[in-house]
């Protein structure tokens, strides 16, 4: 469950957070391990850096996280070592200047080997949806999500997806509004859809990263599928 280190100088961390490892706590109650502990832990320095979390009414620490990945989403996440750095990280994001690229195997295949989602999200409760009538709909966004196809396999297709946006189940909310949920999604997946053999997880993988550095070099980084991804793919061949 710990994350591992893809890249790091005297400005910022990226790491590979394994799927189960939530990023913060929900509130003060919540004892799983999260990507804070680990950060707390390892750079204790870290504490007090960037901006708090909100969980729950409460604030969580500061230790220069400057975005999250869902739960059961692996792949890289941008840690700052400074505030100059988490600002510098934030506008970015804030700016799309950061591209950020992920790897999922969906239900069937889309009528179009690519394309764009454009598709405003909304939330009822604490599920996200893109259908965006109702009373009790609150937080309505605009969303929108580049995906191509990698490799289509019997029954499933593997995409790469672009979020041209940052919402929050963003990509997965999209990807079931069209049809093909992601496999593995206990949330927004379909229940009559069988999961492929072996997979005992949501199939979707933050793998690559490009943007620009806070000093001026222009990076990519990229990491693997995890293993017990591959294996899925593997037996569908």
């Amino acid at each position: 469950m710990s994350p591992q280190i893809v890249y790091e100088d005297n400005g910022f961390l990226v790491i590979n957070k394994p799927s189960g490892l939530i990023t913060h706590q929900k509130n003060i109650n919540d004892k799983q391990p999260s990507v804070v502990d680990w950060v707390v832990e390892n750079y204790p320095e870290l504490k007090g850096t960037g901006e708090p979390f909100i969980a729950s009414g409460k604030e969580t620490a500061r230790v220069g996280i400057v975005h999250r990945l869902d739960k059961d989403t692996s792949g890289l996440m941008i840690i700052a070592k400074n505030n100059e750095a988490f600002f510098y990280f934030k506008n970015l994001f804030q700016t799309r200047k950061i591209k950020k690229y992920y790897l999922a195997l969906i239900h069937g295949r889309p009528k179009e080997l690519k394309g764009i989602i454009i598709s405003p999200l909304g939330r009822i409760g604490m599920k996200r949806t893109t259908k965006i009538t109702g009373k009790r709909l609150i937080d309505k966004k605009e969303a929108e999500t580049e995906y191509r196809t990698v490799r289509n396999f019997s029954g499933f297709t593997l995409l790469e997806l672009k979020p041209l946006t940052g919402r929050t189940h963003q990509l997965r909310v999209h990807l079931n509004s069209i049809g093909h949920p992601v496999a593995g999604d206990p949330v927004y997946g379909f229940k009559k859809l069988t999961p492929p053999p072996k997979l005992n997880r949501l199939f979707l993988h933050a793998y690559k990263l490009e943007f620009i550095a806070p000093n001026g070099k222009a990076l990519t980084l990229e990491t693997d599928l995890p293993e017990e991804l591959q294996k899925v793919l593997n037996m569908l061949e």
